[in-house]
């Protein structure tokens, strides 16, 4: 990576390219953030377009930088450069993120920082620069960016609002991080434009249609037509004799490049060598390594006479395609010797790792020696939090390594750095490369491991659970603690899989783990639980309920281990639900929530954002919900992960919104098939019995309940079993919905929870009668008015009176469908609401229209949720790094807080806002 200064000069045309960048600079005076990215093919005029608005860019402060493709193994090196002018300003930053930026850049130890809180670390440290002036931030060819750094500038880019930061990029195509940021294609001249600059550089008269042969053919591209007078003699170009061949515009550019460099004397072709292996732009460190190769410094005037390279304060190529070019023209002993040159002057202390890549670069066959160094390298990256770098570092060392053993060991800790850096494919070809050579038991065991482990990242399939079970049964005489930790993945992917398990379903994951040799000592609560889980699917909730509640009680109090806890949270948060125990469900979620937020972990805060927004959603909180529901689709855009819409599903079933809950069933559904997640097809099923419920359409209800309702008794299954006896008791399908009142007496009456006992009493009510059904509705209504559970409560009343109507007491009918109506249209429950209000009618009872929406139902979710933090007392940094947002954003957005809620200060929020901000249900 490397600083790129050019000059500003005139432009031909780009009128449209103009207009665009100039609506940026714009944009950033009035004080709104902007992120663009510049897209085209080599030499079509990216970079000039770049210099164009740095050269525009009056009273803004700019920061730029450029990928450099052999620097792309080098984690957060380009964020580094483009940051090193603002780091002056690093000790503003909150203690969290200064600590995080710090160690990715090396300035101090520590453990490895998590890539998002680096990125909040930048997007604050931006936008604290931009408080004196306007902030532009320049970077070319960022195609050539490291993986650290393109996440770190994507994340930042997404989250621009308030903030009067630009971030200006450019790519011939770009990388997967950058995806559906805005984009500005840039294309070749047109054909009046192309043809001017044609005439400027080739000073003789062409035959019009050899002049109408060069254009169409170079495209308009600014360099093809600039380079084709140095590739072709005018004898060529006049007739045009020279134009043959099929290659693309770049590889033709290129080989022009290439061309002029063969015909450089061999001094000066090793001086570009050199040059073009050495990304720092260091002319000290160049001219070093020259002395070494014994290159005069006199080489250097050929190359800067044909224009291809610059050496002043920085090395700097005419265009990258030199770059690549003065590297192909070379043989390959001497780019080995040129590399040697660079790591013999790279200082061993100082930059050890580039010091390192060089070595390897200079090696032709195994060397231990610089195998160690690589390690070492990749030891020092992984404590940056570069997983990438780690994982490059100990692919190359295991290449270079001679020993059979030892080269399968480092394959599977590059496998291992791979799949932790998210790049499963090459994780998943060092794990065969790993087998090829000797492995013992435990290295055959963790290659299995791996594989399963790739098997859930890529999909979370089908084929996880039997890999990771069969890992599992290896494990267990080598390393028992390992062997049980490996059968909770295993469960935990069988959940997942579902009903596209296959021959890795629950129940023989669940037995072996059974038969496998029990803990030395107490059993831990992962022991526990992974006890409790498979006894749940081999013997039922009866025998399992004691171990359930043991465990997840633990967990909820946190008599666990930091590993444990991160790893088996979720898994306990099914145990809790599987013994209906609303308060440890609760407790480990809110911690876990506010964990990941505090550590500024965001691939586990969209797991638990998505929790809190399905449970905020059976609270009878739609406004929290809706803020959660937005949270994790703004963590999804910037961290590029891929999660179901359970939380989006979920708010729009229990919301009636017919249309947005179909669409979203039905692409759950689709994922599911296409990836083989069976509990994405589960899910799908119970919120689309919830919403026909609602909807009075029982048949179907009935039908997607029993298929939820149909797999393992877990939490999903359990939550299936009401729905299936409400739509089978106003089905007429009785069988059916005795058969599930069966079950759902099994797996409440163990527990003993209200919650439990509430939804089973609320349903066995729906298949009594007489003072029986009064009875039970009765009980239902009261534990579930304990439980946080307004919905459900509400259903409660909604059932108790549509039966006191059905048995002709309509009084005692009015005050049950009246109480089930008030609770539904304050939640938002507008089709259950539906549902009541035509109850009420047969009464003879009209309901009560809703009242029109207070100022606080206009609030977005997100301006909602951060009206919520306020209110709570927060400050505005608070808010921003809980939420992962500038503070300047977080002033945006409580400023139309204000404005729509008719207050001027945060001490009104408590009188004007409720305990649940709800914004208006979508029409």
């Amino acid at each position: 990576m490397q600083a790129r200064p050019g000059t500003r000069g005139p432009l031909l045309d780009r009128r449209r390219e103009r207009a665009v960048l100039d609506a940026l600079l714009a944009d950033l005076h009035a004080g709104h953030g902007r992120a663009l990215m510049l897209r085209g093919e080599a030499g079509v005029g990216k970079s000039a377009l770049l210099e164009y608005t740095v050269g525009a860019a009056d009273g803004l402060h700019v920061v730029r930088a450029a990928g450099v493709e052999s620097e792309i193994d080098l984690a957060f090196s380009g964020l580094h450069l483009l940051c090193l002018p603002l780091l002056d300003r690093v000790e503003v930053l909150p203690a969290p993120q200064r600590h995080a930026l710090e160690v990715a850049f090396g300035l101090r130890d520590g453990g490895a920082p998590d890539r998002f809180l680096v990125a909040l670390a930048v997007l604050t440290l931006l936008s604290e620069r931009a408080r004196e002036r306007p902030l532009l931030c320049v970077v070319d060819d960022t195609q050539w960016l490291d993986r650290a750094s393109a996440q770190v500038l994507a994340f930042t880019a997404r989250r621009l609002l308030a903030e009067p930061v630009g971030l200006l990029f450019a790519a011939r195509e770009p990388a997967e991080h950058f995806r559906g940021l805005a984009e500005l294609e840039v294309r070749g001249l047109g054909r009046r434009e192309a043809h001017a600059l044609l005439r400027s550089v080739v000073r003789f008269r062409l035959d019009e249609p050899v002049r109408d042969r060069i254009l169409a053919e170079t495209q308009g591209n600014p360099l093809a037509l600039l380079e084709l007078p140095r590739e072709l003699g005018p004898a060529q170009l006049a007739g045009g004799l020279g134009l043959v061949g099929a290659q693309t515009v770049p590889v033709r550019i290129e080989q022009g490049f290439l061309r002029r460099v063969v015909a450089l004397p061999p001094d000066t072709r090793s001086l570009l060598l050199l040059a073009a292996a050495e990304p720092v732009g260091d002319p000290l460190l160049l001219w070093r390594a020259a002395e070494r190769l014994g290159v005069p410094s006199s080489a250097a005037e050929a190359a800067q006479t044909e224009g291809l390279l610059h050496v002043g304060t920085r090395v700097r190529f005419r265009h990258p395609l030199v770059r690549s070019a003065s590297y192909a023209a070379a043989t390959p002993e001497q780019r080995r010797a040129a590399h040697r040159a660079l790591a013999e002057v790279t200082d061993r202390e100082r930059d050890p790792d580039r010091r390192a890549w060089h070595l390897a670069a200079a090696t032709t066959g195994p060397d231990e020696e610089v195998a160690v160094e690589l390690e070492r390298s990749a030891d020092r990256a992984q404590a940056r939090g570069g997983m990438a770098s780690a994982a490059a570092f100990l692919q190359r060392a295991a290449e270079l390594t001679d020993d059979p053993a030892r080269r399968s060991e480092r394959a599977l800790a590059a496998a291992q750095a791979n799949l932790v850096a998210g790049a499963f494919g090459p994780a998943d070809e060092l794990v065969e490369m790993a087998a090829v050579g000797p492995l013992d038991e435990l290295q055959q065991a963790r290659a299995t491991l791996l594989r399963g482990r790739i098997a859930f990242a890529t999909s979370a399939g089908s084929e996880a659970p039997a890999l990771l079970a069969k890992a599992a049964k290896q494990l267990e005489p080598l390393d028992d603690v390992l062997a049980r930790e490996t059968y909770l993945e295993a469960w935990y992917a069988g959940i997942y899989a579902g009903r596209f398990a296959g021959a890795g379903d629950l129940e023989e994951v669940s037995r072996a783990a059974l038969a496998a040799p029990p803990p030395v000592g107490a059993p831990s609560p992962a022991d526990v639980l992974l006890h409790g889980l498979a006894t749940l699917v081999t013997e039922g909730p009866v025998r399992a309920t004691p171990a359930l509640q043991r465990s997840a009680r633990a967990f909820a109090a946190g008599d666990v281990s930091v590993a444990d806890r991160l790893r088996w949270s979720q898994m306990a948060v099914v145990a809790a639900g599987v013994v209906w125990d609303e308060e440890s469900w609760a407790t480990i979620q809110d911690r876990e929530l506010r964990l990941s937020r505090e550590a500024g972990m965001l691939a586990p805060l969209m797991i638990w954002v998505n929790a809190a927004g399905m449970n905020a959603v059976r609270h009878g909180d739609f406004a929290a919900a809706a803020s959660y529901v937005a949270e994790s689709e703004s963590i999804a855009a910037a961290t590029g992960t891929l999660l179901g819409p359970y939380g989006a599903v979920t708010l729009a079933a229990f919301r009636g919104a017919e249309a947005e809950a179909t669409r979203l069933v039905d692409a759950m559904v689709a994922d599911a098939r296409t990836t083989g997640q069976g509990t994405g097809h589960q899910y799908a099923g119970w919120v689309s019995a919830v919403l026909h419920n609602g909807l009075r359409r029982y048949d179907r209800a009935l039908a997607d309940a029993e298929a939820a309702a149909a797999q393992t008794e877990l939490t999903l299954a359990m939550a299936a079993l009401p729905e299936v006896v409400e739509a089978g008791a106003r089905a007429g399908r009785t069988t059916s919905a005795e058969e599930a009142l069966g079950r759902l007496a099994e797996v409440t009456g163990t527990a003993g929870t209200d919650w439990g006992l509430g939804l089973y009493a609320r349903s066995r009510a729906l298949l009594a009668s007489g003072d029986d059904a009064e009875s039970a509705y009765r009980e239902a209504v009261e534990r579930l008015g304990r439980t946080r559970f307004r919905p459900e409560l509400a259903r409660a009343h909604l059932l108790y009176g549509e039966w006191l109507r059905r048995e002709g007491r309509r009084t005692d009918a009015r005050s049950e469908l009246t109480t089930a109506h008030d609770l539904f249209t304050a939640i938002g429950m507008e089709a259950f609401a539906g549902r009541a209000a035509a109850e009420l009618t047969a009464t003879g009872e009209s309901a009560r229209r809703r009242s029109v929406g207070a100022p606080h139902d206009r609030l977005t979710p997100q301006e909602g949720q951060i009206a919520r933090l306020a209110r709570s007392g927060l400050s505005n940094p608070e808010i921003a790094a809980q939420l992962f947002l500038s503070p300047r954003t977080v002033e945006y957005h409580l400023a139309k807080v204000f404005a729509t809620l008719g207050i001027s200060s945060r001490r009104e929020l408590r009188a004007v806002l409720p305990d649940a901000v709800s914004p208006a249900p979508a029409d």
